[in-house]
């Protein structure tokens, strides 16, 4: 069962979609120590959570996330030696591997502010769907620290490209929904009030997809960066041949044939 208390959870049975929605609106979502945490420890309970089949997760109020809380995070982390700010990094990066080692489709609901880490919780989801005011900067180098943090450097450059990447991580300014989107940073804007509406509905189309399949593109995707061509050849040839021998493959025919939904499992 998760029943996270840094944040708001919700399940719908029905769809098979989870939702995950900060909800600290007076500090516009930004991160503490227990966030951080906390949602470490969800997303690796969402991979096996029965009944989760896609999940949503999104902001309260006017911003999605502002990244880590000024008061209860950076100034803490002022006070620590090499040992301690090396633990409360390498925990930054545990939820982004998190995020990407899901098995189901993660999808990000941007509203408004999307600034530090919460720009790079954004990024290591599957698709960002963005409202108009959704602004996002991955600010690092304006407090003095590495563009490249909690796998910025990685899913950046997979998702815009090098060079833009490198000027994103670099400058640290913001990108408006309209530059967003141009550069492919956001799969979508859409207006103001409706990014929720809209993740929630791609993630129940996807959750009554075939789930196991899904899986399979999702880790096919982060695993096939690291190989050449040849590899990635014999990867998806062994992927796809397990996929057919699972049952989703044959209701698929089967509802074809009979003309009707397929029912996967």
């Amino acid at each position: 069962m998760i029943e996270p208390t840094a944040f708001l959870y919700a399940h719908d049975p029905a769809t098979g979609v989870a939702t995950v929605t900060l909800n600290r609106p007076e500090r516009l979502n930004a991160l503490t120590f227990e966030v951080y945490a906390e949602l470490e420890r969800t997303f690796r309970a969402l991979d096996v959570e029965p009944g989760v089949r896609a999940v949503v997760i999104t902001g309260e109020g006017r911003a999605f996330c502002s990244g880590g809380d000024v008061e209860d995070i950076i100034g803490p982390l002022l006070d620590r030696d090499a040992a301690g700010l090396l633990e409360f990094t390498a925990m930054t990066c545990d939820l982004i591997a998190a995020i990407r080692a899901c098995r189901r489709p993660v999808i990000a609901a941007l509203n408004g502010t999307t600034a530090g880490a919460g720009a790079v919780i954004a990024a290591a989801c599957d698709v960002r769907i963005a409202a108009e005011s959704a602004k996002i900067a991955f600010l690092f180098t304006k407090v003095g620290l590495s563009g490249a943090d909690m796998g910025a450097a990685w899913l950046l450059p997979r998702i815009v490209g090098l060079g833009r990447a490198t000027e994103i991580l670099m400058t640290g300014d913001f990108l408006d929904a309209r530059e967003a989107h141009r550069i492919g940073l956001y799969n979508r804007v859409v207006p103001d009030g409706e990014a929720l509406p809209a993740a929630t509905e791609l993630a129940t189309r996807l959750a009554a997809g075939p789930s196991a399949a899904l899986a399979v593109t999702k880790r096919a995707l982060e695993e096939e960066a690291a190989m050449g061509l040849a590899e990635a050849l014999a990867a998806e040839a062994r992927a796809q041949a397990e996929c057919m021998e699972g049952p989703n493959f044959r209701e698929a025919h089967e509802a074809f044939v009979a003309k009707r939904p397929a029912r996967f499992e």
